[in-house]
């Protein structure tokens, strides 16, 4: 059997879903064994890979670079898994997107403590007027809600995909928060 090639990415948020797919414990020496990671923050690949057959994406969509990596990501991946209650809903980095759009924002955060707006070109990637969930820029083929996702169960997520079976959510699977 092919080894299966594992992509993770890491979007607007708190990094708290890389974290739980590090609480898999002893099952990551297990997924060591029947996959390649291609793409994560866990390695320093710094293009996204062609061939990808899983890519799981934490974080919602709020900057500029997020636009450019989600479209080559989608194109260069078999499945995509929406990895966490940002990725699937926006969550909590959504919650700036009543205060008004990127520079109302950037004005309030910096300028209101006396700072200023940080603009050297390459250094921040320019913020989106609205943060919104990874499915509203690209197509994805699953739903990994969880503020994060429980390592069990990004496990049997991942168990499913690598036997080839489409991973059945219901329950306290498909729980929020």
């Amino acid at each position: 059997m092919a080894r299966l090639r594992l992509a993770t990415a890491w979007l607007g948020g708190c990094s708290g879903c890389h974290m739980s797919f590090l609480d898999m414990d002893e099952f990551l020496i297990d997924l060591a064994g029947t996959v390649d990671v291609v793409f994560s923050p866990f390695v320093d690949v710094k293009e996204y890979p062609e061939g990808v057959d899983v890519a799981l994406v934490e974080g919602a969509v709020c900057n500029e670079d997020h636009l450019r990596l989600l479209p080559l990501l989608r194109a260069r991946t078999r499945t995509v898994v929406s990895f966490g209650d940002c990725a699937v809903t926006g969550n909590v980095t959504a919650l700036r997107n009543p205060f008004g759009g990127a520079e109302s924002i950037l004005d309030q955060v910096y300028l209101g403590s006396g700072g200023r707006v940080p603009c050297e070109p390459g250094i921040v990637p320019a913020l989106l007027d609205k943060v919104v969930p990874v499915h509203a820029v690209i197509p994805v083929e699953l739903y990994l809600p969880g503020c994060p996702p429980s390592a069990p169960r990004i496990r049997a997520v991942l168990e499913a995909l690598i036997e080839g079976r489409t991973p059945r959510l219901e329950g306290e699977d498909i729980r929020f928060g």
